[in-house]
């Protein structure tokens, strides 16, 4: 049972969410855990780093995982997102912030262009603030 104010508000946030609003909630925390990952790295906190960069690959699979394959995009998503995926391996084993910080610009990247699409489609309200 949810008993935390903030929590019951999160609930209501998702549930309440269009579709182009909870991909992007997605890449908002993708993007918030990698740079948490990379600050981990930066402070040697092995533990910090590794569970950040664990959820971001949670949430890059998920992504990965939830494409529609009857859309020639996907296949290209599908790439860019194991590519991702490999750099957040490749970041939390080395313990490098390189490869991190190169899948943080394409989650950036990615994000505003779902941004951009969704403004289209959507009439400009898919960047409503959920918290």
């Amino acid at each position: 049972m949810i008993t935390s104010p903030y929590e019951k508000y999160r609930q209501s946030s998702v549930q309440t969410s269009t579709p182009s609003q909870l991909l992007l909630m997605l890449y908002d925390g993708a993007i918030r855990f990698v740079r948490a990952g990379i600050d981990g790295i930066k402070e040697h906190d092995h533990d910090k780093s590794n569970n950040f960069l664990k959820k971001t690959q949670s949430i890059v699979t998920e992504l990965m995982v939830t494409l529609d394959h009857s859309y020639e995009v996907s296949k290209g998503l599908a790439s860019i997102y194991e590519y991702i995926n490999h750099l957040l391996i490749d970041a939390n084993i080395k313990k490098e912030t390189a490869p991190a910080e190169e899948a943080l610009g394409y989650l950036i990247d990615l994000r505003e262009a779902w941004a951009q699409a969704a403004k289209i489609v959507g009439g400009g309200n898919a960047e409503k603030s959920n918290g």
